[in-house]
């Protein structure tokens, strides 16, 4: 199949890492993908090259709407149809411009479009026609999202689905080396080390890791955390582990170029979201390293995860429970490599990215081949 991608980012985000890590699975089975970026975002592009997008070119994707701009993208997009049997897109920018381009294209391609976040859906006349009339399937990254979707009443059940997952295996499997990485940080080996990998931002529960941390070293127990990534919240983060005292216990590591390496050099991993990111690309990068894995129970953790057996799940914002399974963890050794088997068997069969890649490639034929409600619903001339 040849399909286009459109993902109009202006820097790297989980809807680019989706689109670049789905272009280059879909190339490795054999499909031609082209991906179009937005014209001047070279860290973007740049990204999805290295995550293996083989055929990259621009369009303006200028934001909001800017007459000019948008016909001399539309005008480029008709021309990219030309040479499509399927057209896929990621943001509200480029949907619309992929809408109207099929619209006056002579033969109307299948219009897929994928929703990365948790965010209401609004039932407005302008979305009734883009979804019932211009899109012929919708894909979310969690069920969470696919409810929103059919909370708003915009498309038929079938019409929805949810693909988690895309994490991609030649990087992040249990093989990875993460001795050198951990010896950087001068820990004797015998002293755990607990990771939580993610920008620093208030929903990504960092504060809550560190109320957890203080109760465990109270407590006499024997760890070192690391802090992985960068944010505004940086100060904030630093003040609370001067508060707690917990300098000596709590490393802030900045940006790790070789996150497979950082990731395997731990002896556990936090996913302490206080609510629901999306796709939650770090969680499914843990699994796949086989990491015993410490998570609050928010967007897609619930769907693919299951307490006790594949991961240990807490309620959010909870810094007591969070401790607690921390702690199981630490007296349990045999606990974390159960889990951490399991997580990353659990990846290889229904979230690696090849996987995705090929539940996706399957909706594409279905859309293709007219089998199915989603096929009927394409552009009508």
């Amino acid at each position: 199949m040849r399909v286009v991608q459109l993902v109009s980012c202006r820097g790297w985000s989980s809807d680019a890492y989706w689109a670049a890590r789905v272009s280059a699975e879909l190339e490795r089975a054999g499909h031609r993908v082209t991906l179009v970026c937005k014209h001047g975002c070279d860290g973007v592009i740049a990204r999805a090259g290295a995550e293996g997008a083989r055929r990259i070119q621009t369009l303006h994707f200028a934001s909001g709407v800017k007459p000019w701009s948008d016909a001399i993208d539309v005008g480029r997009l008709v021309r990219h149809f030309d040479e499509a049997d399927l057209v896929h897109v990621h943001r509200g920018k480029e949907h619309w411009l992929g809408a109207v381009a099929n619209r006056i294209s002579r033969r109307p391609r299948p219009l897929v479009r994928t929703r990365h976040i948790v965010q209401p859906i609004r039932a407005h006349a302008l979305n009734r026609w883009l979804y019932r009339r211009a899109t012929s399937l919708v894909v979310t990254v969690s069920d969470a999202i696919r409810q929103q979707y059919l909370a708003a009443e915009l498309l038929a059940p079938e019409r929805v689905v949810a693909i988690p997952g895309g994490v991609d295996l030649a990087r992040f499997h249990p093989g990875v080396d993460g001795t050198g990485w951990r010896r950087a940080l001068g820990l004797p080996a015998d002293v755990p080390l607990i990771g939580l990998l993610s920008g620093l931002r208030v929903m990504k529960g960092h504060e809550i890791a560190i109320g957890a941390a203080a109760a465990l070293a109270a407590a006499g127990r024997r760890f070192h955390m690391v802090f992985i990534g960068h944010g505004r919240l940086e100060p904030r983060v630093r003040e609370a582990i001067a508060r707690e005292h917990l300098s000596n216990r709590i490393s802030l590591m900045g940006f790790a170029p070789d996150v497979p390496a950082a990731v395997s050099a731990l002896d556990m991993a936090l996913y302490p979201a206080l609510e629901s990111d999306g796709m939650s690309r770090v969680l499914f990068e843990y699994l796949a390293v086989g990491k015993p894995v410490v998570a609050s129970r928010v967007g897609v953790v619930s769907e693919v995860l299951c307490d006790g057996r594949t991961a240990l799940l807490v309620p959010a914002g909870d810094a007591p429970a969070l401790a607690q399974a921390i702690e199981r963890l630490l007296v349990d050794p045999s606990l974390r490599a159960s889990l951490g088997r399991a997580a990353a068997e659990v990846v290889v069969q229904r979230l690696s990215g090849a996987a995705v890649a090929r539940t996706l490639a399957e909706q594409y034929a279905r859309l293709l081949g007219g089998a199915g409600p989603a096929a009927s619903s394409t552009v009508a001339t």
